[in-house]
């Protein structure tokens, strides 16, 4: 049982304190004591650790344990799922650092020295130092609003907190603490960061980009902008994963950014994506061209046969063509009109699944080609971008209701179908 007693002190200032102790021994038999200003919190938490040692499910350090202590034990947990591979990527991992490192746990010392999880300016404002047992609701929600009043978006500070709830979580299978108190917690932003429209480059705007393009690049970026698949699927595509003569192409594998292969990053992920003509034609022009044609050679590999890097693609070939395209409009604007909006990469992907909606492909088409878990996520993103007449016909009809021209009631021809549907069959 834990012993609550009043403690009287003075330090050696002089300075006499007083204060409330409870002293017990934990599951393992050794000594352990905590002081507290009150009565009160002495008492609540004598009741709380009774109810814990009657279950066997205190532990002595849990009383000293800080969130710092437990995310290093976190970073140790996943530096050994990372070794064992046990989906645990190093670009998660380096995640998962750059969040604690930065924002949970802010270290002055190992951010003037390590430069790889390094911020311009150093958030100083973290709990690391509070106890895990002195750690609530409250402040996961106080210390979730400084990361915000910092100028981070809301997807960046869900990210962080998303670390922050695995954190406690490995705690608990510590028996650190019994309570994920970052749980609930939840973050709010403005409208216009919380939903931002998938706006896909145009087909014209993308015809003058892969006419710019040289012979090189323009086969990546054709196969980019009509395939949809990702940039780290894109550099691990291997010949055998292409079937020229059935004009279809499967995604099975990805790469990271340190040129580690693994699977898709879902199990929906792996999938087969029909190919077009000219498409197939750039690819067997593409491989005549290339010394590396074997089944497991890459398709897009570099000088090397290697991974080529997305980075450096980026800066020498992408880049460039919008500066093409800027460079042939100032010389000539009534020849060359004003060049398209600068968009990343990703946005090829974008433009491809809009010309699949364009094409009326089924939804289960497409959300299979682009490698969506379920047909929501495939209309929650590009939901906005399929259109129909019949839509506008049903608007008409209900505006000629309200104005009196006639009532809302379905079409001669549906009723004629309807009619059909009702005479006895022969």
């Amino acid at each position: 049982m834990a012993k609550l007693r009043k403690r009287k002190w003075t330090n050696k200032r002089g300075v006499t304190h007083h204060g409330w102790s409870v002293d017990f021994t934990d599951a393992r038999g050794r000594r352990v004591r905590r002081l507290f200003d009150s009565r009160a919190a002495a008492d609540n938490f004598r009741i709380d650790i009774e109810g814990k040692l009657r279950n066997s499910s205190f532990r002595a350090e849990s009383v000293l344990a800080t969130v710092k202590d437990a995310a290093m034990s976190f970073i140790e947990y996943c530096e050994g799922r990372m070794r064992r591979r046990e989906r645990m990527t190093p670009n998660m991992f380096d995640n998962y650092c750059g969040h604690i490192r930065n924002y949970i746990c802010p270290d002055v010392e190992h951010h003037l020295r390590v430069k790889h999880f390094r911020k311009k300016v150093l958030f100083k404002h973290g709990i690391g130092n509070v106890r895990l047992t002195d750690l609530t609701f409250g402040k996961v929600n106080e210390f979730r609003d400084r990361i915000r009043d910092s100028g981070l978006s809301v997807t960046s500070t869900r990210k962080i907190l998303a670390t922050l709830k695995l954190i406690l979580a490995h705690a608990i299978s510590r028996d650190l603490i019994r309570e994920n108190v970052a749980q609930g917690v939840r973050v709010i932003g403005r409208r216009e960061e919380e939903y931002k429209r998938v706006v896909p480059p145009t087909k014209e705007n993308m015809r003058r980009l892969i006419a710019v393009a040289d012979k090189k690049f323009r086969t990546k970026l054709l196969f980019a902008a009509m395939t949809g698949v990702r940039a780290s699927e894109l550099h691990a595509l291997r010949w055998r994963h292409v079937n020229l003569d059935k004009a279809e192409v499967t995604v099975v594998t990805r790469v990271d950014r340190y040129r580690i292969e693994d699977v898709t990053k879902t199990v929906a992920g792996t999938r087969t994506i029909p190919i077009g003509v000219d498409v197939v034609r750039e690819l067997e022009a593409w491989k005549a061209g290339s010394k590396w044609i074997k089944p497991d050679d890459l398709v897009f590999a570099n000088e090397w046969g290697r991974y080529e890097s997305h980075p450096n693609m980026i800066k020498r070939s992408f880049k460039p063509l919008f500066e093409k395209l800027e460079k042939l409009h100032a010389e000539n604007p009534e020849l060359h009109p004003e060049p398209p909006p600068r968009f990343n990469w990703h946005a090829l992907r974008h433009f491809a699944i809009s010309c699949w909606i364009d094409a009326d492909l089924p939804i289960k088409a497409i959300q299979t080609f682009a490698g969506h878990s379920s047909s929501a996520v495939t209309m929650d993103r590009y939901g906005h971008l399929f259109k129909s007449e019949d839509h506008k016909l049903a608007m008409d009809k209900i505006a000629r209701f309200f104005s009196g021209e006639g009532p809302i009631r379905p079409t001669a021809e549906k009723e004629a179908r309807s009619d059909q549907a009702d005479e006895p069959r022969p």
